[in-house]
């Protein structure tokens, strides 16, 4: 049963119907949006000078899928980075999933990740071009990040591991290039605890922070209804970050639905700064009903909020409750 709502949220939507929210701040001093739009058909970004700027922000679309083929259908969970490889020119890469055309596949959910790059200076601009980025297992993938760390380039995405139980595990492998990784991936986290494993065994939507000599990854688990919540891994900044050793996971949600506010399955998290840049910024979504009629995958209202984070003491992140500003 689900708990009745006793009061109204205390924060309202960045953005209406915008999921899988990631916003990068560049060293240009603007921020960039993008995320899953409700036809899965494009990749739109927006520009503005301040987060709260990017909810009235134009919204540029740079890539519409094609009718058929293998990366014409369900475009997902798209993140713009700014990549900077030692010996190679600074690249702007759109990582999502796509998937391929129904004809091709009759199963829906046969994503892979693919990559729009540029050497351009401006991405609303750009002339793009598209890459698949083979993470060497032929299965479902999606949600792919990348990060710097110590002068390397990383990898981090969810898959369907083989001989895994369940949708989807977190991996993690170094890069050589913007769209290509070296050496076997590896797996940090599979769908364990028992919130991680409602309606669906998952573990996907990573996203890095680095703080307090850690280097943190906040991710979702459980189905994309209001189950949907946000685990935590974290490793020393000295580690070696290849190592699953290194890893520790948290056996809590870090973040879940606030049932007396209303703000249900907040998650696919990524992370931001102020703009002064003295405050972390949790970007996540959620909707605010439970009631979905049909496949939660097709409910357009996962909308697009942000809160500051905190941290404690100890030097970890404390998230509190998706409803509090």
């Amino acid at each position: 049963m689900i708990p009745e709502k006793t009061a109204e949220p205390l924060v309202q939507p960045l953005i209406e119907q915008r999921a899988d929210p990631y916003i990068y701040k560049h060293s240009d001093g603007f921020y960039y949006f993008v995320a899953s739009v409700p036809q899965y058909d494009r990749l739109e970004l927006r520009r503005a000078d301040t987060i709260a700027g990017l909810a009235s922000a134009e919204k540029v679309t740079v890539w519409t899928k094609p009718d058929t083929g293998p990366y014409s259908d369900l475009i997902w969970a798209p993140e713009i980075h700014h990549v900077a490889i030692e010996g190679q020119p600074p690249t702007w890469a759109i990582y999502f999933a796509a998937a391929p055309s129904r004809e091709i596949k009759h199963d829906l959910f046969q994503h892979r990740m693919y990559a729009l790059t540029t050497t351009d200076a401006n991405p609303l601009e750009a002339e793009w071009n598209l890459s698949q980025v083979d993470s060497g297992i032929d299965t479902f993938c999606l949600d792919a990040t990348v990060f710097e760390h110590k002068g390397k380039h990383y990898y981090l995405w969810a898959q369907k591991g083989p001989g895994i139980p369940g949708n989807s595990n977190l991996y993690i492998a170094e890069m050589d290039s913007p769209t290509s990784i070296v050496g076997e991936p590896v797996l940090l986290t599979k769908p364990e605890y028992d919130w991680e494993v409602i309606g669906f065994l998952v573990n996907e939507g990573p996203a890095v922070i680095k703080k307090n000599g850690r280097i943190f990854i906040g991710y979702s688990a459980s189905a994309t209804n209001h189950k949907y919540c946000m685990g935590l891994l974290w490793a020393d900044e000295n580690a070696e970050l290849l190592d699953p050793a290194s890893w520790e996971k948290s056996p809590k949600p870090v973040l879940e639905s606030c049932y007396e506010r209303g703000i249900y399955g907040p998650g696919h998290n990524s992370f931001t700064v102020s703009e002064d840049g003295s405050e972390d910024i949790l970007v996540f979504h959620a909707r605010t009903y439970t009631e979905i009629v049909g496949d939660p995958l097709w409910d357009p209202n996962r909308h697009t909020f942000v809160k500051v984070i905190r941290w404690n003491a100890e030097g970890f992140p404390e998230f509190g409750k998706p409803s509090e500003p």
